[in-house]
């Protein structure tokens, strides 16, 4: 079921202000610009910075129907579903993102965002997997 959970890291007044002019901002452009990929992928990240899950997760799915054979797409998605507890989408996405060629599994093993998924049994499946690829 996806939620809306703040983030671990804290933001300050200030920080939370500025994420919200720019929300707003990359908002406006989107909405010109349905399709302007670079101005979602920044709305995405900080839809989700501002704890506004299911937000950044609407986003990461376009992202995925517009970019349907990027890797880091995919691997954000994971990280979407990951955080709104969506486990078993997670996991799908993120073998779709080491399909299409995601590599860094060092940041994979200890990104904050994929630490839900982490603590799932499917994680272990998926690190076999990547013991397979490396």
């Amino acid at each position: 079921m996806a939620t809306d959970k703040p983030i671990k890291k804290k933001l300050s007044r200030q920080e939370q202000r500025d994420l919200d002019v720019e929300i707003s901002f990359l908002e406006g452009v989107v909405k010109r610009d349905r399709n302007y990929v670079e101005a979602l992928q920044l709305l995405g990240d900080h839809y989700t910075k501002r704890g506004r899950l299911t937000d950044g997760l609407a986003i990461d799915r376009r992202l995925a129907r517009l970019c349907p054979q990027d890797p880091l797409v995919f691997y954000n998605l994971a990280c979407s579903y990951s955080l709104t507890c969506e486990f078993r989408k997670a996991a799908n996405s993120l073998r779709k993102a080491l399909s299409h060629g995601y590599r860094d599994f060092k940041w994979l093993r200890k990104d904050p965002d994929l630490e839900p998924l982490r603590q799932q049994p499917v994680f272990a499946r998926i690190e076999a997997e990547i013991a397979g690829i490396q």
